[in-house]
């Protein structure tokens, strides 16, 4: 039996439904290659981080500045700032490279990704990196209030005027990845859809701080996903999947066949891929790819598309189990057996 695996995501038709989230796999032209060839379906390429453009601007103007103080008369050796492209020649420049090798090298959709808190110059760079050739970008907003005299209605206009900023900027499809730390996820997705959002990228895994308790330093530290991690996006696409009409991705936690064919089930467009390729290498994605066509032979569906939200929160029987139900049965299921 011949099963359709195409989906659509960001407007965007895909082979599948299994895209490689942004990390080194898709930063480096080989491996992408090695992915298109494995049969992932589009690919988001590393961040464009908002602290490392601040950071090459500042030391930009470092260096007119120590100029300027110790030969004044050498100033003159160095082009004028106001005549000199700063955005591009020390910002997303070796980005925008990135992607016009990235879709030179392979014929899959390329995503571009931001990664800031701030609206600053995103629009700027957004439009730079469309006119490089993307074929959609993603935003990645990571932002930790620190102030408690800031309300959770003002974190969220921070993300909304973030979104609206950019999209206004763009023609080219717009996704937003967020985490899960939102008191009301469906009413913040809905703003998010209405200031441009075409997709949601659900959740990000931010990097949480560790002490090293030698030199007593606040280090970062990166521990790969884990295949428990999709019950959250699983939860949550299921119960957003019906109410909004974007396109959501899942991410975190989706480790082979059995991950992807779940978060379908409650309604992903796709499945992003990155701890499990970092692990296996891109030749598992042919093996994902099988486990989703076995299963979808197996339990008689014809295509992704017959799968997609056959199990989202108005279609299932007891939708109650997305939310506190399942609380309670785990908690008698869990007694029961120990």
């Amino acid at each position: 039996m011949n099963v359709d695996l195409t989906t659509r995501y960001l407007g965007l038709n895909l082979a599948n439904p299994l895209v490689a989230s942004a990390g080194p796999l898709t930063g480096d032209l080989q491996s992408l290659r090695s992915l298109e060839d494995a049969g992932i379906a589009a690919a988001v390429l590393p961040s464009l981080f908002e602290e490392q453009l601040q950071h090459m601007e500042q030391q930009v103007q470092a260096l007119y500045e120590d100029q300027n103080n110790a030969f004044a008369e050498s100033d003159s050796l160095f082009p004028d700032l106001a005549d000199y492209d700063i955005d591009y020649n020390i910002g997303p420049r070796d980005y925008l490279r990135q992607i016009e090798s990235a879709k030179q090298a392979v014929s899959i959709p390329i995503i571009g990704s931001l990664n800031g808190s701030s609206q600053g110059g995103w629009t700027q760079h957004a439009k730079a990196m469309e006119q490089a050739g993307l074929d959609a970008l993603e935003l990645n907003i990571y932002f930790v209030p620190t102030d408690p005299t800031v309300t959770a209605a003002e974190v969220e206009k921070r993300y909304v005027d973030l979104v609206a900023s950019v999209s206004d900027a763009i023609s080219i499809p717009l996704s937003v990845k967020i985490g899960a730390q939102f008191s009301s996820l469906p009413n913040f997705v809905a703003q998010l859809s209405e200031a441009g959002a075409d997709g949601i990228v659900l959740f990000n895994r931010y990097l949480e701080p560790d002490i090293d308790l030698h030199t007593l330093q606040i280090t970062p530290q990166l521990i790969l996903s884990s295949r428990h991690e999709l019950r959250l996006p699983l939860r949550w696409i299921g119960i957003i999947r019906d109410q909004l009409s974007l396109s959501l991705a899942a991410t975190s936690g989706a480790h082979c066949g059995e991950d992807a064919v779940k978060l379908l089930l409650v309604g992903a467009d796709a499945v992003m891929f990155t701890s499990a390729l970092l692990k296996y290498g891109a030749e598992h994605v042919g093996a994902v790819l099988n486990d989703v066509r076995d299963w979808l032979v197996d339990n008689e569906y014809e295509s992704v598309e017959q799968l997609k939200g056959s199990m989202s929160y108005d279609n299932y029987s007891n939708p109650g189990e997305l939310e506190r139900a399942n609380y309670m049965k785990a908690l008698v299921s869990y007694t029961a057996n120990s």
